[in-house]
Formats: structure tokens, C-alpha cells, sequence
């Protein structure tokens, strides 16, 4: 019998819950949850990597050091189609010559458009791995990811409308905590269902009018929270509707590529990488909807996100529409952020008001 494998990957969201589904019940490892990020995690990351590498890079980092304090002794790497595909080799060095003796599964090095090649990077750690096995998790996964991005769609568009304080927040603790005790496609499909009922019956009292505001950017600063200081929901509690589309749903299963670059075509023709097309036709969309705002969250550094930018002031310009832009690094302070999203939120308040009356 080979030994179970304690792997580990460093937190994305809440995604972690889907991602030990996968470990146990397709590859037949252990899943060790990396610790709740934290000022620590973040400085453990920042000591260690080089100064101007990204805030991602840093907290992946901190992530898995602090993984390997719990007992992981594998690490899952994520690919990338920016330099997060380079990460992979970097993190192994510096966990190397700090004297970590982890083994690493790599995704960078398996190929997406052919699923087979993951299957084989995971063979490397289990040799006795079904493949029969590994696909049936696998599609539940799929499944488990879709239900929680539908469930947190909702949430995003009212949880700044509810009636009891901290309702949305403590179902979705018990819908997560259902999740990750699902064995079955069957019964995630009955869980998710039941779930997203009782989402639609906490009690909201939302005007008629709300404000709107999408939140658009790159591809993991955008959906981590911690990442971006909980953007989202410190501006919903102000009384916003939030809408983003960037989610493991849509950016993996279902990106509809060719679409995306034809509808921004009058305003990029050609693809600046990573999530920036994507960044860039959600803001068109949000703009041509009426959207009172869009809030663009970027990482330090992140360079096709900043070449995004000058097209999003250009669909600012057209559509007058204003965006507010956050660019994150291990230094970011809460107070500014705060300070910014109220500023921001109130400008778009006397906007509204004053088209309302105009």
C-alpha cells in the first residue's frame, strides 16, 4: 500500500471546499487546509519571496509554509497563463533552501486542453490512481464549484438589502460546511438546490433603484477577499448591489473566448493576457447596462491588467461612467480602502441623484 499522501493548496476563497472533495474522493489523499489567512500568513510570505513579486505570489506562499506546520507534505501549484505559470518552480526553490523536504504536484506542467496530462502529474505522487475514479470526482467538483459561485452570485446582489444582520453570512457557513461532507453527485445536487432555496427566502428589503456597482479584475485578487480587503462586502453594506462575473465557473468551464474579443473589438484587438479581455468586455457590459459604477482590483504589478486600464478609462469616457481603481500589495492598509469605497459610494449616490432630477 502506498502511503497517503497530506497535500495542500493555498486558499482561494473558499474553493479550498471543492478542492478537498477532489484530494479525497478522487485522488485518495489526505487534505491538509492551510490556517485562515491572516497578517501572518501574508508576512511569512513577504519575508521570504522577492520584493517586487506580486501580493498572490506572497500569500501562496505563506499559505503553504504554513500548510507544511500542519503536517502537508505535498504541495499543489496551480498553472497560470501570466507569470503564475513560472510560480510553480520558483516557490519549490525557495521552499527547497529553507529546507522543506515537500513534494510538489505542478500544474504548470500539465497541458488544459488535454485533461489526460493531470491525470498524469497526479500519478507521479499515487501511482494507484483510477482513472474511472478520478473523473467521477472530478465532474462533481465541477458541479460543487458551479453551485457555490450560483449561490454567491445571489448573495453578492443582496446581502446589502437584508433584513437580519448576518443572515447571508451564516447560511453560507452551514452551506459550506454541508459541502464538504458530501459524498455523492446525487446528493451535492440535492444539498445545492435546498440551499439556494433557503438563500431566496432570507427576507431583503431592497429599493427599487439600488445602486450597482461591478467589480471587475484579475483573475485571483478579485475573488480572494482577503486579497482585496473584502471589497465586496463592505461596499454592499453600504446598500449596493455587487456584480462579478470573474469566478472559477466562468473563467474555466465556461469562457466563452471568441465572444468575449469580438464585443470588445472597438476598443482592444488584440489579447493582452491573462484575465484583462475578460476585464475588459465585463466593464463594457456593466457600462452599457446602466451600472452606477465599476470598482477594477488589481495586484501590484500585474501587468495585463494594467495595460487594461487605459481601455477601461476609455469606456469611462464613452459611457460616463466612473471606475475606481485598487491595485494591492503586502502593504495595503484597511484605512484607505475604506476611506475610498465611501468617498466612492457617495459620489455615485449625488450621481444618481442628480440624473433622477435632471
Amino acid at each position: 500500500m502506498t502511503k497517503k499522501r497530506k497535500v495542500t493548496f493555498p486558499h482561494f476563497g473558499d474553493y479550498c471546499v471543492p478542492i478537498e472533495y477532489l484530494m479525497r474522493q478522487g485522488l485518495d489523499m489526505d487534505y491538509v487546509t492551510p490556517p485562515p489567512m491572516s497578517k501572518r500568513t501574508l508576512e511569512l510570505g513577504s519575508k521570504y519571496s522577492p520584493d517586487y513579486v506580486c501580493a498572490p505570489f506572497k500569500i501562496h506562499l505563506g499559505c503553504y509554509i504554513e500548510a507544511i506546520e500542519k503536517g502537508a507534505d505535498t504541495l499543489l501549484q496551480t498553472g497560470g497563463v501570466c507569470r503564475l505559470g513560472f510560480y510553480g518552480e520558483l516557490h519549490e526553490q525557495i521552499l527547497r533552501d529553507l529546507g522543506y523536504q515537500v513534494d510538489f504536484i505542478n500544474l504548470a506542467m500539465a497541458n488544459y486542453s488535454k485533461p489526460y496530462t493531470f491525470y498524469r502529474e497526479f500519478k507521479k505522487i499515487n501511482p494507484d490512481l483510477s482513472l474511472p475514479k478520478v473523473s467521477g470526482a472530478l465532474l462533481t467538483t465541477i458541479r460543487m464549484v458551479e453551485s457555490m459561485d450560483a449561490a454567491d452570485d445571489y448573495i453578492r446582489r443582496n446581502i446589502g438589502f437584508e433584513q437580519e444582520e448576518g443572515a447571508f453570512d451564516r447560511l453560507r457557513a452551514d452551506f459550506l460546511n454541508s459541502l464538504a461532507l458530501v459524498e455523492s453527485q446525487k446528493e451535492l445536487r440535492y444539498l445545492a438546490g435546498n440551499y439556494m432555496k433557503r438563500f431566496k427566502a432570507i427576507p431583503v428589503l431592497k429599493p427599487k433603484r439600488p445602486l450597482r456597482v461591478g467589480v471587475v479584475g484579475e483573475y485571483y485578487s478579485v475573488m480572494d477577499p482577503f486579497s482585496n480587503h473584502y471589497i465586496e462586502r463592505e461596499m454592499a453594506k453600504m446598500g449596493a448591489v455587487v456584480a462579478r462575473w470573474m469566478n472559477i465557473s466562468n473563467s474555466l468551464f465556461h469562457y466563452p473566448k471568441k465572444e468575449i474579443q469580438a464585443r470588445i473589438r472597438g476598443y482592444a484587438r488584440y489579447n493582452m493576457g491573462a484575465t484583462s479581455m475578460a476585464t475588459i468586455e465585463r466593464a463594457l457590459r456593466f457600462a452599457k447596462k446602466g451600472y452606477d459604477g465599476i470598482i477594477h482590483i488589481k495586484s501590484f504589478g500585474c501587468t495585463p491588467e494594467t495595460d487594461a486600464m487605459p481601455v477601461l478609462q476609455n469606456i469611462s469616457a464613452d459611457y460616463k461612467i466612473p471606475i475606481l481603481y485598487f491595485s494591492f500589495d503586502s502593504q495595503t492598509a484597511d484605512a484607505g480602502i475604506q476611506t475610498r469605497l465611501e468617498a466612492f459610494y457617495d459620489m455615485m449616490t449625488m450621481r444618481k441623484g442628480a440624473a433622477a432630477t435632471g
